[in-house]
């Protein structure tokens, strides 16, 4: 009799509630998502400025002063799009990844969420890509308020450019994980002068792939950095009256520059995770 009430009066204690492992990640995405949102004009100053600086000074000014004849804005503007998309991604993903390894731990409370460390990774790239999208989204419109009339513009191939962005950015956002679990805190100068810089300047962004022609050479060694296919893939898509690099090889090496960043952002951050 007694076992029994002493059975009947013990706590009944349920199953414990299976979170899945979608719902934590788009918890995730949608936190970090709020904190952009609250940064945004921090954001778009922090990744745009550099291209707007650009657009007014070689679309604006000096064709304007006939330095450059007015066909450079339509190879120019592609280019820029593609810094914008780029720095936004990188940056959005590699510097938070700094901070929260180096001196904030803030990851380690997003490593204590019940879901594979891998994801937690994911959802940091991801939201890089969301990023990228916008910033380049916000300086199209600007550039075509900066510049006037840019000839051989057009946006009747959306659907490439949306594929193009997307790539784009998912390539730049793996290889700013890989960039920000791997170097280390005090290093991260060295990131923007020894990485990105060279990124920029040999990426096709300020002039077409096919100019250099004249320098083969160069033409052949700049198909190392990805910013090559996401600024010729943006010049095909929005002026494919310019003479640019095929679309499909494009499409096809930014998806295997994305595969092998995603690769290596993922295997490096495990290794800080765990480490």
């Amino acid at each position: 009799m007694s076992a029994a009430v002493a059975a009947h009066s013990a706590p009944v204690t349920s199953a414990p509630h299976q979170v899945r492992a979608s719902s934590v990640f788009f918890a995730l995405l949608r936190r970090d998502m709020r904190v952009a949102r609250k940064e945004l004009v921090f954001f778009l100053v922090r990744t745009t400025m550099q291209p707007l600086l650009f657009l007014i000074v070689f679309g604006y000014l000096l064709p304007k002063m006939n330095f450059v004849g007015k066909g450079y804005q339509t190879a120019l503007l592609p280019g820029i799009l593609a810094v914008s998309l780029s720095l936004s991604a990188i940056q959005s993903v590699a510097l938070p990844m700094v901070q929260d390894f180096g001196w904030t731990k803030e990851i380690e409370d997003r490593l204590l969420a019940p879901v594979p460390t891998q994801l937690v990774a994911a959802e940091k790239i991801v939201a890089g890509v969301i990023q990228g999208v916008i910033a380049a989204a916000f300086v199209l419109p600007i550039a075509r308020l900066v510049m006037g009339p840019i000839p051989d513009l057009t946006l009747s191939h959306a659907g490439e450019v949306l594929v193009i962005v997307l790539l784009g950015s998912l390539a730049f956002s793996s290889l700013g994980m890989w960039l920000g679990t791997a170097i280390a805190p005090q290093q991260i100068g060295l990131m923007f002068s020894v990485i990105i810089a060279p990124m920029l300047f040999f990426g096709c962004a300020y002039y077409p792939w096919r100019g250099l022609d004249v320098v083969p050479v160069m033409k052949y060694l700049v198909l190392v950095n990805p910013m090559v296919y996401v600024s010729e893939g943006m010049r095909g898509a929005l002026t494919p009256a310019v003479p640019h690099m095929p679309l499909y090889i494009v499409a096809i090496a930014l998806i295997v520059v994305a595969s092998g960043f995603w690769t290596l952002g993922m295997r490096s951050f495990y290794k800080r995770a765990i480490g």
